[in-house]
């Protein structure tokens, strides 16, 4: 397996403890130079609290953490970065208003022989460090000002500079490209070489086979396997992750019969973006919005949610023309499911009730009286039903894990009684079991009369769960495919190549 005796770093007999969860329970893990290690397991499985623990966020319980076969004290992050460990998390710890430059020294400012910061120095190796990822934006530029994907180059880019022995990546490629994550995986093969040990969080398969020399399977806060990548199958790893067979296809069975046409979008052009778009829903269908990074699918969502004004066009649901409102459309049961639930779809401070309900208030007490014992009893009734994982509905959504996350904010637009739903991304950092349940909800959705917009990147979910979908490039749509035509090669034809 490897030429090194001895792992750089081992977490043994790991167990930590949340007030009505026991989050992690005795496990172990040993990380070697020169291999990526592969984590896996459902959301809630325990995966980011064992790193959290690794990287002096949480401390343990019990167990221990070795290093170079040393016992060491892990009670800050200060710790975890002077034993050379870097952790890059699926939500970005980057400062808004901050350059690249500062994000990535951030902390480790080089100074001046005056006690300043060398700014000029700083500039100079952050415009090294981003070049040898092959990520060319002026490292001068505020963070606040990237997409998605940039702030997550540059959060490894920060780990980089840090020079660490030992880099822990949770969900990398979650919102990168497929060239920049051919990127990473270049970048990591090199890391490899070097020596460096890598724990990598992963829902995705073939990432699992591409780059794991050894998988470790959690459930359930336990550890249930440790197995070389070659030696295991997905049949095998999804069975361990869950505790039972999931059929990974996510095929829908019989489709219902599309209802009236409930959304139409007539040539609309928006201040984000959007050029001339036209499109239909009805009622009772699953639509997908298909294209690469950057083609407009998430612009098209704000647009027709009211979130971005149109500057042409109109929108016609249900008989009523869109204003450009959310209100007006949350008032006539448009609900939009964000891809960045954190920063758009959660108060997370606030509890799960407080989520739950924030959407449908006005539907649940109609006279404007908030009545407490009335709230949580509907949260429950809500919890239950999405199989939300949580001590109890006055829990803040903050501890909670993305897939559970994820299902709350689903679970504000049900209580608010909607009939279209737009879920961009609805899979995004999610585990094959928190799949199958988000898809068979909204496959229950359109069989109630719902309607369904989604957007995803995946291929394959578009294919196996949409009726039909339309695929944009550069702000338009460049086509759309029938239930017969929806293929994997169609879509990639469209979405890069006008046809």
């Amino acid at each position: 397996m490897n030429a090194q005796v001895s792992p750089v770093l081992a977490l043994q007999g790991i167990t930590k403890r949340f007030p009505g969860v026991l989050a992690l329970d005795q496990v172990s893990l040993d990380l070697y130079g020169g291999e990526v290690h592969m984590l896996m397991g459902e959301n809630g499985a325990g995966k980011s609290t064992l790193m959290k623990v690794l990287c002096g966020a949480y401390q343990a319980d019990a167990g221990e953490i070795v290093v170079d076969g040393q016992r060491v004290p892990m009670t800050s992050a200060a710790d975890s970065r002077a034993l050379g460990i870097a952790v890059i998390f699926q939500e970005y710890s980057l400062v808004p208003h901050l350059s690249v430059a500062q994000n990535i020294y951030l902390g480790r400012e080089p100074l001046t022989r005056w006690g300043l910061i060398d700014h000029a120095r700083m500039q100079a190796d952050a415009r090294a460090v981003l070049a040898r990822i092959g990520l060319e934006i002026d490292e001068k530029r505020e963070v606040q000002g990237l997409g998605v994907a940039q702030q997550q180059m540059v959060e490894i880019a920060k780990a980089l500079a840090q020079n660490a022995r030992v880099l822990v990546l949770d969900e990398p490629t979650a919102a990168l490209s497929d060239r920049e994550v051919q990127r990473l995986f270049e970048l990591i093969a090199e890391l490899k070489k070097q020596g460096v040990a890598m724990a990598y969080i992963s829902h995705r398969m073939d990432e699992v086979f591409a780059l794991g020399d050894r998988v470790t399977v959690l459930r359930d806060g336990k550890q249930v396997a440790t197995m070389p990548a070659k030696a295991a199958t997905p049949e095998e790893l999804v069975t361990l992750m869950v505790g039972r067979k999931v059929d990974m296809s996510y095929h829908r069975g019989e489709r219902p019969l599309a209802g009236d046409c409930l959304l139409e979008v007539h040539n609309v052009s928006c201040v984000n973006g959007i050029e001339d778009v036209s499109l239909k829903v009805h009622a009772g269908e699953i639509v997908g919005l298909s294209g690469l990074v950057g083609s407009g699918r998430t612009e098209l969502a704000r647009a027709i949610f009211g979130a971005d004004k149109l500057t042409a066009g109109r929108m016609v649901f249900d008989g009523r023309t869109l204003k450009s409102s959310p209100t007006q459309s949350r008032q006539l049961g448009l609900g939009l499911i964000p891809e960045s639930r954190k920063q758009q779809g959660l108060a997370l401070l606030r509890t799960v009730c407080d989520n739950l309900l924030l959407a449908g208030l006005r539907k649940l007490f109609p006279l404007g009286v908030y009545q407490p014992a009335k709230a949580h009893t509907a949260a429950r009734a809500q919890m239950a039903q999405l199989r939300i994982a949580a001590p109890g509905s006055h829990t803040q959504v903050q501890t909670l894990s993305g897939g559970n996350q994820q299902k709350i904010v689903i679970g504000k637009w049900l209580a608010a009684g909607c009939k279209l739903f737009i879920f961009d991304e609805p899979t995004r950092g999610i585990d094959v079991g928190a799949k199958e349940e988000i898809f068979a909800l909204i496959d229950t959705l359109v069989r109630q009369g719902c309607a369904v917009l989604m957007i995803s990147s995946e291929l394959a979910e578009v294919v196996r769960v949409c009726d039909r979908a339309y695929v944009m490039k550069e702000h338009r749509i460049a086509g759309e495919l029938s239930r017969d035509e929806l293929s994997q090669e169609n879509l990639l034809r469209l979405a890069m190549h006008h046809a």
